[in-house]
């Protein structure tokens, strides 16, 4: 397993599933083969063309590993619809993700959508009052 850090999105009020990272990845690949196929046309040279060929075919492995990590995540869904939202809360980690070392998503910054944004049709999803942070408590700060 690799040391290497890894930048990790954040986004107020989700835990981000990987399938998010292999859209980064087929869209990352996707642009650079188009920026190789542009090289080709201005230039000629065929060994941009030949690597975008390469390219092509991670484009299409990257496209079936995200259809997999889709599918377990909406078979989670159907299955057990409490434990996608305590996972999509960041209460849990997602069962097909690395499981060691999870540390709950930090709730301290989170917004209320209805009193925090005025979003009159989210007093149902309020979350004001919450307990304090679940990971602020496993740190050991307030």
């Amino acid at each position: 397993m690799s040391n290497e850090a890894v930048w990790v999105r954040g986004v107020t009020g989700i835990q981000l599933h990987h399938v998010t990272n292999l859209q980064d990845a087929r869209r990352f690949l996707g642009n650079a083969i188009m920026a190789l196929n542009a090289a080709h046309v201005r230039t000629g040279d065929a060994r941009f063309s030949g690597f975008a060929e390469q390219l092509k075919g991670m484009l299409a492995q990257a496209g079936t590993l995200e259809g997999e990590a889709r599918a377990g995540m909406q078979q989670l869904h159907a299955m057990d619809p409490e434990r996608f939202t305590r996972c999509r809360e960041g209460e849990e980690p997602w069962p097909d993700e690395l499981q060691a070392g999870f540390v709950p998503r930090h709730t301290c910054r989170d917004e209320c959508l209805y009193h925090d944004h005025e979003v009159l049709d989210g007093i149902l999803q309020c979350t004001c009052g919450r307990p304090p942070c679940r990971a602020c408590a496993i740190a050991g700060t307030p």
